[in-house]
């Protein structure tokens, strides 16, 4: 029955792994990825998947534990994974990818991040910036 499960429910499924990776950060830094996810959805309608991934990367400053670098590689496990969209031909480093392939592409990516990051943002403030009232860490 798990291979039957909805595009959705996969999304849910994988954001919610994401973020209980999170619970374990600092407090600044679990306020920070929240503020970031809260922001990212409308950060890609406005200026595109790949300029957002870019920003993210940018204010990581080079820093792997950087909250923005967190919420980039966790958009980008799940668009460059083999959950997301059978028809998503993205492999490795996501802004690389982004521009090597067509428009058609790229809208479809872009999508399925908005979706996607919907997730990650519900999950960010239940177990992230509420964890008493989510049932996450104490």
């Amino acid at each position: 029955m798990s291979d039957r499960r909805t595009l959705e429910q996969r999304r849910a499924e994988r954001a919610l792994q994401r973020i209980e990776q999170r619970t374990h950060l600092p407090p600044k830094h679990k306020e920070a990825y929240v503020s970031y996810a809260k922001a990212l959805p409308a950060e890609i309608l406005m200026n595109g998947l790949g300029q957002a991934m870019a920003m993210l990367l940018a204010a990581a400053r080079g820093k792997a534990d950087d909250p923005h670098r967190l919420l980039h590689d966790d958009m980008q496990a799940w668009l460059c994974g083999n959950e997301a969209l059978p028809a998503l031909p993205y492999e490795g480093d996501l802004v690389p990818a982004l521009m090597a392939h067509g428009q058609e592409a790229y809208l479809l990516a872009q999508g399925e991040a908005v979706a996607y990051c919907g997730w990650l943002k519900r999950f960010a403030v239940a177990y992230l910036e509420n964890p008493d009232a989510s049932g996450g860490e104490e």
